[in-house]
């Protein structure tokens, strides 16, 4: 599919779809890069009522409205799931109003349950429609959008499985300007970083992060790490940065300070790292959740990853994103229910293997999509070209 962006001129553009970080940043990206090519572009958010869009949305500077929707709950007995015929009704009919007054020219899904009767309303009235695809296993909404709309902007390859391969292209996760900007970090940057957090020039970092709410399973495993440290007196051949987690952090902060490490050894433990260019600068070794948007990040930093899927989402679409990279020998694979007896190991072959960095790094370098939201800016005009 040819990317050269078109003469079209957007004027209208609904935005839908969230619930979680992983398809809200992606929608933005989409929107400031709409906006960066049509700065008088109406951009309009529909997300779900009382999930984290309807306040993170308005933060990055554009409207939202709220649809009164959620998903089924997997424990069919759930009194929750006898709403939802209500919940679907109540979305379908405000979607077809909020259409009706907004006028848009195309309506894009990003995942999420909100997407669902915004796109499926638009497609009915002959709007044309995309939807962006983050994993490499697609959630429920998008499956069941795949044969109403005409264009699925994929993330990750291998989405023939359940979308028509004609309408795929493949573009890469959008990420936003403040982001894509950590593919070019200076070469004094890691200097600064490690200053940063308070760390010495002479020895390597390993940055441990199980994403802005952190992980149990993670956190458990540097424990344990920090405890066998202590009890052996003999530090690693590197430091921690250790992002586990607002909610955790108090009580990993207490446990910590209860173990006795050898002075040479440092283990940073924050909250929450609002610096993430530092962060990943001052990284020679990264440990990761695997989560779509993490993933295009890292593959833009390009440092040695090991990737440690949350089992609790929803079909295992960390596993499966983790697979994507994997397999292409981007990334090394951890199971969480491993990862407690094994962190500190996986790490510690890692860091004795310069080859084994080296590979991982070129292949996930080559992973990388910078461009993905213009990719996907530049479809999106292609196919409002094709509806004219």
């Amino acid at each position: 599919m040819n990317l050269k962006p078109q003469s079209v001129s957007l004027e209208r553009v609904i935005i839908s779809g969230g619930g979680t970080g992983g398809h809200i940043h992606p929608a933005v990206a989409i929107a400031d890069e709409i906006k960066q090519r049509y700065p008088n572009c109406e951009i309009l958010f529909v997300g779900a009522l009382g999930r984290m869009e309807m306040e993170k949305v308005p933060k990055a500077g554009y409207p939202i409205e709220g649809l009164w929707i959620s998903g089924i709950d997997r424990n069919w007995r759930s009194k929750r799931n006898l709403l939802f015929p209500f919940k679907l009704i109540s979305s379908l009919v405000k979607a077809g109003r909020i259409i009706r007054k907004f006028k848009p020219q195309l309506a894009v899904g990003v995942g999420g349950f909100a997407s669902g009767p915004l796109l499926y309303r638009a497609a009915l009235r002959g709007i044309p429609t995309a939807i962006q695809e983050q994993n490499s296993f697609p959630g429920i909404t998008n499956r069941l959008l795949a044969n109403k709309v005409q264009l699925i902007c994929a993330g990750f390859p291998g989405l023939d499985r359940w979308f028509p391969a004609e309408r795929i292209i493949e573009t890469g996760n959008p990420l936003r300007e403040n982001v894509t900007s950590i593919q070019s970090l200076a070469p004094d940057q890691k200097t600064e970083a490690l200053a940063h957090f308070r760390f010495s020039e002479k020895r390597p970092v390993a940055f441990i992060m199980g994403g802005s709410l952190g992980a149990g399973s993670i956190n458990e495993a540097v424990l344990a790490m920090a405890n066998q440290i202590a009890e052996k007196q003999q530090a690693l051949p590197y430091d921690l940065l250790w992002q586990c987690g607002a909610r955790f952090h108090a009580e990993m902060e207490m446990a910590l300070d209860n173990v006795k490490l050898p002075a040479e050894q440092i283990i940073r433990c924050l909250g929450f790292i609002d610096r993430m260019d530092h962060a990943y600068a001052a990284a020679d070794v990264i440990a990761s959740r695997a989560g779509a948007m993490s993933i295009a990040e890292l593959a833009l930093v390009g440092k040695p990853t090991l990737l440690v899927p949350s089992p609790v989402v929803a079909e295992d679409h960390q596993t499966k994103n983790a697979r994507s990279l994997s397999d292409r020998g981007g990334a090394l694979l951890l199971s969480d229910h491993e990862v407690v007896n094994r962190l500190e190991k996986e790490l510690s072959q890692l860091f004795g293997d310069p080859q084994q960095q080296l590979s991982l790094t070129n292949a996930l370098k080559g992973s990388a999509r910078p461009q993905a939201a213009q990719e996907v800016v530049s479809a999106l005009e292609k196919l409002m070209n094709q509806a004219t």
